[in-house]
């Protein structure tokens, strides 16, 4: 299982989101997704979270908060501890990514994007501010085939 975080930075209204339509092979390719990605040896969830933003996005975060463990479970892709974090505030200047294109999405407009089920999930237990979390996403294909949050399944 590699360990992974992904953060959604909400600001004014709007979320910085990456469009992932530049890597090959990419299992998110053409999904809307937040920042993030692989731990590197030593880091912890803080550590990666802050890098992984620096280096795809240019902004250094400055107040965020770690909502929850998602854990993906897929018959296609290894397995995943997904760290979830949650930012409100940054400073520096956007710059272009290498993963996607990244884009400011007005609230009232993410629901229509493309993204994964499960990641709507989390999503909603975020911006509800449900306390820290562990949400198990376990996959068949590109269909969710079982969630279970905080070991209890969900309907």
């Amino acid at each position: 299982m590699k360990n992974t975080t992904l953060c959604y930075l909400e600001q004014d209204g709007s979320w910085l989101l990456l469009h992932r339509n530049k890597k090959k092979n990419d299992p998110n390719h053409d999904k809307w997704i937040g920042i993030g990605g692989k731990f590197e040896e030593n880091e912890s969830p803080d550590d990666c979270v802050r890098r992984e933003f620096r280096e795809e996005t240019g902004l250094e975060l400055t107040k965020y908060r770690y909502c929850g463990i998602v854990t993906f479970v897929s018959d296609c892709w290894e397995g995943e501890y997904m760290h979830l974090f949650h930012a409100s505030a940054c400073r520096g200047s956007l710059r272009d990514c290498d993963e996607g294109e990244l884009a400011w999405i007005p609230e009232t407009q993410f629901a229509a994007l493309p993204q994964w089920e499960g990641d709507r999930i989390f999503l909603r237990l975020m911006r509800e501010h449900v306390p820290f979390f562990s949400l198990k996403l376990r996959y068949e294909g590109d269909r969710l085939a079982e969630t279970v949050l905080n070991g209890r399944p969900m309907d």
